[in-house]
């Protein structure tokens, strides 16, 4: 399994955020990134890479163009009207029936995100944009041959939308390998192109609402997640139970909203129920959203689970016997945080028989 890794994330440095009614240092730190590349080496899981650079077009795929050219712009639009020089931090969103796009560098700010998690600093689009290659290039490996590749992303990506940040989340990676797969050179009979399936697990603890959204109204990628309830925890507006798709999506959006301290055995039951649905869809490809904030110490959330069931985790994957690309999301326990996304790619490894390759 090769770990695809840019050191461009660190470029990416907010210093504050503002999270229950306190400015307090970002949760998102470059620091976590670190840590779990220590703890992959350490594993033993296999060669850390560098990502290749496939251009824009594969997220253009995903994310509209006006978005895009706002993320490329946005720093030093900020800088060049007055904002100041620590991040690009929105003061107003446009809600209900406020639709119009405003030209002030604070305002756009508001308009193409959600909430003020996803700061914009200098270098913010460079880590995005490679953390984005880091995707492609997993999804490249196991499209030409290889059981699976890990993704090592910063910043994440499971909360951003079509034309929406949040979630320290700006291009959404997984949305992005997952689009690549359904459009990559697999070759059918008479060597024709064909239509990939993709299913996207979400195991993060928070739902990915970015990659439902992107994939709402289409049927040729499944998209499952198990995560917090939306009732008490973020995003809060989407992730319930009774969305399913539209349009042609109908039936291919899954989700499992859980209470609040979930435990080892719980999570092993219901994740077994989203490995079934995979089954039934007969995907080409798995992508996996993996956040290890499901961990019982993370500051973020409120599941239950221990260090022991991580490995679990991996094997149940392993056992859907897909070529699977690991996306990094979340997971905020730091002391934990290396050792647990290292178990979640072990046990699959084990599984597979092919640890080291």
């Amino acid at each position: 399994m090769h770990i695809v890794y840019s050191a461009a994330h660190e470029k990416h440095r907010p210093e504050l955020e503002f999270y229950e009614g306190e400015l307090k240092h970002y949760h998102d730190a470059p620091e976590r990134t670190h840590i779990v590349l220590e703890a992959v080496r350490a594993a033993n899981l296999g060669p850390v890479v560098l990502p290749h650079d496939f251009g824009i077009e594969p997220i253009l795929a995903v994310h509209t163009p006006d978005y895009v050219a706002y993320l490329q712009g946005a720093y030093r639009n900020w800088v060049d009207t007055g904002g100041i020089p620590a991040g690009v931090y929105p003061d107003s969103f446009p809600v209900r029936r406020m639709s119009r796009r405003p030209t002030r560098p604070s305002a756009l700010a508001g308009y193409y995100s959600f909430d003020i998690t996803a700061i914009i600093v200098e270098g913010t689009w460079d880590a995005a944009y490679q953390s984005a290659q880091c995707a492609v290039t997993a999804a490249a490996q196991v499209a030409s041959g290889q059981r699976a590749a890990f993704a090592l992303c910063r910043p994440p990506g499971h909360h951003a939308h079509a034309d929406l940040s949040g979630g320290y989340c700006f291009l959404n990676n997984a949305a992005i390998a997952a689009d690549w797969l359904c459009r990559s050179p697999e070759r059918g009979a008479g060597n024709m192109a064909v239509v990939n399936r993709v299913a996207v697990l979400d195991i993060d603890f928070h739902h990915g609402n970015g990659t439902q959204d992107i994939f709402y109204e289409r049927a040729d990628v499944l998209y499952l997640s198990i995560h917090g309830d939306p009732d008490r925890q973020y995003p809060y507006y989407l992730g319930g139970a009774d969305e399913s798709g539209a349009g042609e999506g109908v039936g291919y959006t899954v989700n499992y909203p859980l209470e609040a301290c979930v435990d080892d055995q719980r999570y092993m039951q219901v994740l077994g129920e989203a490995c079934q649905r995979v089954r039934q869809y007969m995907p080409a490809y798995l992508v996996i959203s993996l956040g290890v904030d499901t961990f019982v110490d993370d500051p973020l959330g409120d599941f239950a689970l221990t260090e022991a069931v991580y490995a679990r985790i991996g094997a149940c994957l392993a056992q859907l016997n897909l070529p699977t690309v690991f996306i990094m999301e979340g997971g905020y326990a730091v002391s934990q945080l290396g050792k647990n996304v290292a178990s979640v790619l072990t046990g699959f490894n084990d599984i597979n028989g092919n640890q080291g390759q």
